[in-house]
This record gives C-alpha cells, sequence and structure tokens, in this order.
C-alpha cells in the first residue's frame, strides 16, 4: 500500500506540467486516467466491467459508486466516462502533487464540515452539469467502508441529480477483500468486478422524493455488490429494510 500511494504521488509530478497547458479543464482527467491505468497489472489485480453499455451516451448525469478505500482509483479508471469528475473531500486538495493534479484535472472539492458551503457546492455543480456537459462521480457513503456493506447513503448526489433533472448512474465494486488485507495493508493478486447499472431516471421528481430515491438506488446496489462479491458477505438486515439506519443529509 506504501508503494500505490507513493507511486501515486510520483505520477501526478509527471502529470502536472502536462495538464497545467489547459489549466484547471476537465478535459485533463484523461491524462490522470491514461498515467493511472497500467497500476491494476503491477499488483496482478484483474478488473472486469460489464454493464458499460448504461451509460447515457451524451447528456450529463450522476454516477454513484460505492466506496471502500483509495483503491477505489482502480476500478473508476477502469470505467470513468468522458468529461467526468469527483466530487471529492477538500482535504485532499492539500494532498501535495497529487492534490494540484486532481484541481488541474476539474475535481470538485466539497468542505464536508460545512454544510452550507457544501449545498452551496452542490448547486454550482447542478449549473455546470447542464452549461458544460459534464458528468460527476459521488461516493454517497461519504467516506470509506471495508466491511463487507455499505454505509447509509447521504443525499447530496440525489439532490443534485433532482435539481438538475438528470439521471443517476449507480456503480458497483466488488470487495476487495478477495486480494486485498486491510489489516496488513498488502495485496495478492485477485479480481475486481465493475458493474454499472441501468440509469435512474429523475425527470419530473422534486426534493420530497430523495430520500425514497436514494433508499432505492442503496439497495439495487447493495444487492449486486453481494452478487459479486467473492467473499459472500455483504448488508444483512439492509436487505430487509431497504431504508436501514436513516440516512444522514448532507
Amino acid at each position: 500500500m506504501a508503494f500505490y500511494n507513493g507511486w501515486i504521488l510520483f505520477l501526478a509530478v509527471l502529470a502536472i506540467p502536462v495538464c497545467a497547458v489547459r489549466g484547471r479543464n476537465v478535459e485533463n482527467m484523461k491524462i490522470l486516467r491514461l498515467m493511472l491505468l497500467h497500476i491494476k497489472y503491477l499488483y496482478g489485480i484483474r478488473v472486469e466491467v460489464r454493464g458499460a453499455h448504461h451509460f447515457p451516451p451524451s447528456q450529463p448525469y450522476v454516477v454513484v459508486s460505492n466506496h471502500q478505500s483509495s483503491l477505489d482509483l482502480l476500478g473508476m479508471m477502469e470505467v470513468l466516462p468522458g468529461r467526468c469528475v469527483p466530487i471529492a473531500k477538500r482535504e485532499l486538495l492539500w494532498a501535495g502533487s497529487a492534490g494540484l493534479a486532481c484541481w488541474l484535472a476539474g475535481v470538485i472539492f466539497i468542505d464536508r464540515k460545512r454544510t452550507g458551503d457544501a449545498i452551496s457546492v452542490m448547486s454550482e455543480v447542478a449549473q455546470t452539469l447542464l452549461t458544460q456537459d459534464v458528468r460527476v462521480w459521488v461516493f454517497p457513503e461519504g467516506t470509506r467502508n471495508h466491511n463487507g456493506s455499505m454505509l447509509p447513503f447521504k443525499r447530496g448526489a440525489f439532490h443534485l441529480a433532482v435539481q438538475a433533472q438528470v439521471p443517476i448512474v449507480p456503480i458497483v465494486m466488488s470487495s476487495y477483500q478477495d486480494f486485498y488485507c486491510k489489516k496488513e495493508r498488502r495485496f495478492t493478486s485477485g479480481r475486481c468486478q465493475v458493474r454499472v447499472l441501468p440509469p435512474v431516471p429523475t425527470e419530473g421528481l422534486t426534493p420530497d422524493d430523495v430520500p425514497a430515491l436514494a433508499d432505492r438506488v442503496r439497495h439495487s446496489m447493495l444487492t449486486v455488490f453481494q452478487e459479486i462479491s467473492t467473499d459472500g458477505r455483504g448488508g444483512g438486515d439492509y436487505l430487509k429494510k431497504p431504508g436501514g439506519v436513516g440516512e444522514a443529509r448532507l
């Protein structure tokens, strides 16, 4: 894991001058993607993508994905659609060369500790989606979760999609426990499945519909997560009670 993080910081140093030619631009995400795609080969990890045809061909949308660790970068780069940038916690901006490379690639940073600012940023993102044909990638759990299930979803991504009236595209990455030991922070070779689910329309929905929308999307993602994860562990009672624990609000 130390090599993984160090290698990413080194690649970011190489990417910065190339991206700086354009300045802060979502198209720079293509450069980062090309530079990161090879990492899976260094660890002998086979990433299998299914359902990529579900991406809407020519319109903005919001991608929501489960969040297990920084290894999500491997699956994200494998399937990242064009003109798509992640929404990340503001702390990443100060992560040395990686933070600067992400800023140049148009990554949207949110201060999660200041709810008012986060809501304001989401409103601006909604306008950007429509005016600049941008897609955004959000981890609705809000933090990393490696326990074989999914945390309750925060609703910011769903408010964003409803406000912009754009589809939600759920993406599920299988458990990493087949090839990564979190306790020892070590890798073995293995396989990761990335499943793109059919888009969920939001046309005609209002903010009042957001809680049910978030619950429905989370339930479908958790079901698929259990199906494709090799360890067979998952959501337990969450499958019996789709609402699970009350979701936190952004």
